[in-house]
């Protein structure tokens, strides 16, 4: 099989974990890197024996010598870059989340569809074998009917000059750690939001930020996330009858992980599930879509609906009010058609 060649999007520090994931495969490898320095460029190309280094973003584009493309960029650069790269001809593996808001994420959808190319936005914990567990003991109703999601996701980040704490790079703790308790709300309730409400602290950026989604049927969703607090990784699943707590959702690991299933008045259960590296199977399941022409497992449908709930948290953040999430019809109704 003919390795799929990447070509990398800024040297920020996931792209490192990426790059190392990549060459995990065995049937892809990075043959270019760029920067804004192309001092910068060319020692991480040394350093991780890649071919060609560039010294801007549109540099690499336009030099060619690669398949595909991963942006690892600051948030404000996503759609920006992930658009630009579509219309040189490549598919794009793009760091989550996907834009700056909905509007951006449907120009990317716009530009995906006009070039036919596949974009995927990167998740990575989500192909943790423990969240398919965690699914089936839902769905087999070990703890009864869902009632609701709690989640955490926090961290110091002492640094107030660094990316994360930068308004205009798309920083703060929602686009940078919070959103994957939205998406675990999102992928635990099978269903999308009717309605969220939000509060945060912070100036520049929000640097802590309580979130609650409302989903049909009366299913409740909480979560933290934090840049200003102690790191704290965590996510339970209650229901009527247990719930199922998840010790390190976010970062699971190759080592074994568990799900705890708790039950009133009886001992804790708990279930181990083998450890797996979510960047190469991220990987890999990308360069499935690539090779065959299927989808992505997860679309950029999810990405939009994943963006569109942050939307509704800021909105709500700013405005102390309740902010109904509506539905893609109802907003092709909307003069404009956009939040």
């Amino acid at each position: 099989m003919t390795k799929l060649r990447w070509g990398i999007l800024g040297t920020a520090h996931i792209a490192r974990t990426v790059t190392a994931a990549i060459a995990a495969t065995g049937t892809n490898e990075v043959t270019a890197v760029a920067s804004r320095d192309r001092q910068k460029a060319c020692s991480w190309a040394k350093e991780y024996g890649i071919e060609r280094a560039f010294g801007s973003y549109q540099e690499m584009l336009a030099g060619g010598g690669f398949d595909v493309v991963y942006n690892p960029l600051p948030n404000a650069l996503h759609a920006r870059w992930t658009i630009a790269a579509l219309e040189a001809g490549y598919p794009v593996l793009c760091e989550k989340p996907i834009a700056m808001n909905a509007r951006e994420t449907r120009q990317v959808q716009a530009a995906a569809r006009a070039t036919g190319l596949p974009v995927a936005e990167a998740f990575m914990y989500r192909f943790h074998p423990v969240f398919a567990r965690a699914l089936e003991l839902l769905e087999a109703g070990a703890i009864g009917s869902l009632v609701s999601v709690h989640s955490v996701f926090s961290f110091l980040e002492d640094d107030r000059s660094s990316i994360v704490a930068s308004a205009k790079l798309g920083g703060g703790a929602l686009m940078d750690v919070g959103c994957y308790c939205v998406n675990l709300s999102r992928l635990v309730a099978r269903t999308e939001p009717l309605a969220v409400c939000a509060v945060k602290t912070g100036e520049a950026v929000d640097e802590t930020l309580m979130g609650m989604l409302e989903f049909p049927g009366g299913v409740l969703a909480q979560f933290e996330t934090s840049i200003a607090s102690t790191e704290r990784h965590g996510a339970m699943i209650c229901g009527t009858s247990g719930c199922l707590s998840i010790p390190a959702p976010w970062i699971p690991g190759t080592a074994d992980s568990s799900i705890v299933l708790q039950r009133f008045e009886q001992p804790d259960e708990v279930i181990v599930v083998p450890g797996a590296d979510t960047y190469r199977m991220e990987i890999e399941d990308f360069c499935r879509a690539v090779r065959t022409g299927q989808p992505p497992r997860w679309s950029l449908e999810d990405a939009l609906a994943n963006m569109k709930v942050i939307d509704g948290l800021f909105q709500s953040a700013r405005s102390g009010a309740h902010v109904r999430i509506q539905a893609e019809a109802e907003e092709e109704e909307m003069p404009g058609g956009s939040l």
